[in-house]
């Protein structure tokens, strides 16, 4: 039988740049249709954007550009929509970390206790390793970055209290297929268990894995206060994701397209950092009103256990970048 996501290739390459308006007329369709996957759900602030971005775009070409937004993973989990975009048959995701599968630089989009806060993000995105990330991810990938969305502290979530990097001995812990989390949760002492976004709920429904690390954002959207008790504050990352288009996919539009989508990136990026901040103060206390438990950790001891753990897996190309952001006097 079929794997679904095989079906959904063969179903949207058929389709090519057809309307999923199954009463739309050749003259109806936009000169150019986009197609987006996202992990995330309508209400997070990541598809909000986009819906925003897909409004400026259509308005703004005269309707010559045509987004279409997919939430939910119902195109395809983060790695298959990649391979997808590139592949030519959809156009846009979101994604960041991931891509350290590719291209090694990625490695530092989500890197386990490199920053202490967005504000360090920030700056470091706005330097020269921000523009070696984006450099690369059109070289690298042939996926192009448009914005950056802020994703949050990363913490983790389970049904004891973790406070010491002791309390996760024996802890099965889902994190995303990113090298650099498996390093960081077995150096610390706890059994990484790669796994989709979208197997997440259910695994932890089953016992298959006992916790998970998600930014609150994505905690609450996928309701893990039904599954799990508690919120350790690990702050272990700070994150973000970009939205990117098929660089092949950029590249046909022509001049003019190429500036009216560019700029209306520039606009979705300052809507969802100003939806970001709105939420942010009231999804704790969301969580919380659920059920949710907020532990306060020792985030010291979680950095000494942790080391030069991630340092040392790095070519040393990487470790100059490395030390270029924990000290760069030297």
């Amino acid at each position: 039988m079929p794997r679904p996501a095989a079906v959904l290739l063969f179903c949207l390459t058929l389709l090519g740049s057809w309307s999923c308006n199954p009463s739309a007329t050749e003259a109806d369709e936009p000169e150019f249709l986009l197609r987006a996957s996202l992990l995330v759900a309508e209400d997070h602030t990541w598809f909000r954007a986009f819906a925003y971005f897909g409004e400026l775009l259509e308005e703004r070409s005269d309707g010559r550009i045509v987004l279409q937004t997919y939430p939910s993973e119902q195109l395809a989990k983060e790695i298959e929509a990649i391979r997808m975009i590139q592949s030519g048959v959809i156009d846009m995701t979101t994604t960041s970390a991931l891509l350290s599968n590719w291209t090694e630089i990625m490695t530092f989009c989500e890197m386990p206790f490199l920053n202490d806060s967005m504000e360090e993000v920030d700056t470091m995105l706005a330097g020269p390793v921000g523009a070696r990330i984006r450099a690369e991810m059109v070289t690298k990938t042939g996926l192009r970055p448009v914005a950056y969305f802020q994703a949050g502290a990363r913490h983790l979530t389970s049904n004891r209290p973790i406070r010491h990097p002791d309390d996760l001995q024996g802890l099965i812990v889902r994190i995303p297929s990113i090298p650099a989390f498996v390093t960081t949760w077995e150096a610390l002492g706890a059994k990484a268990t790669p796994m989709a976004f979208s197997e997440l709920f259910t695994s932890l429904q089953q016992g298959v894995i006992n916790a998970q690390e998600n930014p609150l954002p994505l905690t609450r959207m996928a309701a893990m206060y039904e599954v799990q008790d508690y919120v350790n504050l690990t702050s272990h990352v700070f994150g973000w994701t970009y939205p990117v288009i098929g660089e092949a996919q950029f590249q046909r539009f022509p001049a003019d397209l190429q500036a009216i989508f560019l700029d209306c990136a520039r606009e979705m990026q300052v809507y969802e950092r100003k939806l970001f901040l709105e939420n942010e103060a009231m999804i704790r206390a969301d969580l919380e009103a659920k059920g949710m438990e907020f532990i306060e950790v020792d985030r010291p001891a979680f950095v000494r256990k942790h080391g030069d753990a991630i340092y040392n897996t790095l070519s040393p190309a990487m470790q100059e970048v490395y030390r270029s952001l924990k000290d760069p006097v030297q």
